[in-house]
């Protein structure tokens, strides 16, 4: 009788950790404020059991609550802090990011792939006149935009199939692809070129161009991208921008090598 109690124990608290994740998931650019009622809503439960949730986030500080609604709290920006530093992507990473910024006048990202999903770690470049759904700590689906597919593509094939199998993706905008079969020839196509472009699959009229960041044991550590508003995209920009991300990701490889001093 303990041991099922424990086993049933363990499964609710797994439970309730998915479903606090499927809420964060649910914030956007445009959704930055959820009501209880929204969030229940959303997820399909009752509203008693979505604030049992919510109650799970507000406790960890990843959700606070305001005049407007529940909205992402302060530890999600503290996370990806501690997320950088402890990858050593925090020092190795930002005075590149900052270069590439300068040279380019475009917004640049740093991601990491955490399951299926992937969080923005870090953004160097002010907010443009077209809105970006990348911020610190923001979290994205693994099937969309060119920063997701180059944490993805050098992974092993059987656990890139299982990721994108494992649940519905997520359709964004009208050229997200959620076909896993056409993700998969996405991705071995990337993999021959080395760079992701990707064109409206997360934020409409926004082009993405990612390289990834390598490390000593040949593992993708993290991805280095640039964001640009398709009206300023050119041939010779994108040509620029793909060079800028190679060589920024190759740096950043580099200084991640590098003993500490």
């Amino acid at each position: 009788m303990t041991g099922s109690v424990a086993r049933s124990s363990y499964r609710e608290r797994n439970s309730t950790a998915d479903r606090a994740l499927d809420i964060l998931l649910l914030y956007t650019d445009e959704r930055l404020a959820l009501s209880g009622a929204e969030i229940a809503r959303q997820l399909g439960v009752a509203r008693s059991t979505a604030y049992r949730y919510l109650q799970s986030l507000l406790a960890a500080g990843l959700v606070e609550e305001g005049p407007a609604g529940f909205r992402i709290g302060p530890r999600v920006f503290d996370l990806a802090r501690l997320a950088r530093r402890g990858l050593g992507l925090d020092t190795a990473a930002r005075p590149v990011m900052r270069r590439l910024c300068d040279d380019l006048h475009e917004t640049v990202l740093l991601t990491r792939r955490s399951g299926s999903v992937v969080v923005c770690l870090d953004r160097v470049g002010k907010a443009g006149p077209v809105p970006l759904s990348y911020e610190r700590g923001h979290i994205f689906p693994i099937n969309a935009g060119a920063a997701a597919m180059v944490l993805l593509a050098w992974e092993d094939q059987d656990d890139i199939r299982s990721v994108l199998s494992e649940q519905p993706l997520t359709k964004l905008t009208s050229r997200t692809l959620t076909d896993p079969d056409e993700l998969m020839t996405r991705l071995r196509r990337i993999r021959t070129r080395g760079v992701a472009v990707a064109s409206g699959e997360l934020d409409e009229g926004i082009v993405g161009v990612a390289a990834p960041v390598f490390g000593r044991d040949g593992e993708v550590r993290a991805g280095v991208s640039v964001a640009v508003p398709v009206s300023r995209l050119t041939a010779a920009r994108a040509s620029e921008m793909e060079k800028g991300v190679r060589t920024a990701a190759a740096e950043i490889a580099k200084r991640l090598a590098a003993p500490a001093s």
